[in-house]
């Protein structure tokens, strides 16, 4: 749209992870969940760089957890309160606009009404000593999110009432190996550009990839917590990861109608030290 060859576009994905894991694309027939030895085996450009340290999304989180000093019993009590904010979001009907029924599912079925920091300290860690386990990571999701954008002209020509602006947006990327932290720059960058500081921004959706990522990035930019997936994220409402673009930004457009807010920004991680951020500012 800004390239000006479209006026008018659907963006959006859908994820269907519950029978496509995450790694088979890279991966081979035959092997356990379609995964090998990775995507950069025998890369001798990739080892002369990087050495033969694993390249993997639970390798890169624990990395973030050890850098920043985030201890199990801190994610914990964040992967808790995420759900909590799910439910609540459920509960007081905060979803109602925007989520559409499919085959008679009508509320996501991530959040945990029955979990507890009890039961989250009585999981195995992924890796012996590590600090992760399966409740500080999002989940295994299906689901599909989709917005409509439009230029000024598209606007005008259609009899649109645009809802928010697109005030920035911008893609940084990071250190590969520890692969998730690179919201952290990325938000610093977009926050330069506009010339807003963290206080400016009325609320923000961080993808909850793993608890750490949220939790250094919040240590990083100084960001209020009670601005910040306000309606719990991915560890309670899951990652689907095709669709979890429009769907926090989905997310975001209408708790800024909720509670009245002017800026929102939308960051999130990404496979190999990307990461997107999009400010938006509501009309």
């Amino acid at each position: 749209m800004l390239s000006g060859t479209q006026d008018l576009v659907v963006a959006g994905g859908v994820q269907n992870m519950s029978m496509v894991p995450i790694g088979f694309a890279s991966g081979g027939a035959g092997e356990p969940l379609g995964l090998t030895e990775g995507p950069f085996a025998g890369s001798e450009g990739w080892r002369a760089r990087y050495g033969d340290r694993p390249v993997s999304q639970f390798y890169g989180a624990e990395l973030i957890a050890e850098k920043w000093g985030i201890t199990r019993e801190a994610m914990e009590e964040f992967a808790l309160g995420s759900h909590q904010r799910a439910l609540r979001a459920i509960d007081e009907g905060r979803f109602d606009r925007e989520t559409v029924p499919f085959r008679g599912v009508s509320v996501d079925e991530g959040p945990r009404r029955d979990t507890s920091l009890e039961k989250m300290a009585a999981l195995k860690p992924l890796v012996e000593g590590g600090r992760l386990t399966a409740a500080l990571s999002s989940q295994v999701s299906d689901g599909a999110a989709a917005l409509l954008l439009a230029s000024e002209q598209a606007v005008r020509e259609h009899g649109l009432t645009p809802r928010a602006r697109v005030h920035h947006l911008s893609v940084r990327g990071e250190d590969p190996i520890r692969m998730l932290s690179a919201p952290i720059p990325a938000t610093a960058y977009a926050l330069k550009k506009t010339g807003l500081t963290i206080g400016d921004i009325d609320l923000v959706e961080i993808n909850e990839a793993f608890a750490p990522v949220v939790l250094a990035w919040l240590k990083e930019t100084g960001a209020d917590p009670e601005r910040v997936n306000v309606n719990g994220g991915a560890i309670a409402l899951g990652h689907p990861l095709g669709a979890t673009g429009a769907k926090l930004m989905t997310t975001l457009l209408h708790e800024l109608e909720r509670t009245g807010g002017r800026y929102g920004l939308q960051t999130m991680c990404e496979g190999g030290g990307q990461a997107n951020v999009t400010i938006v500012e509501r009309l």
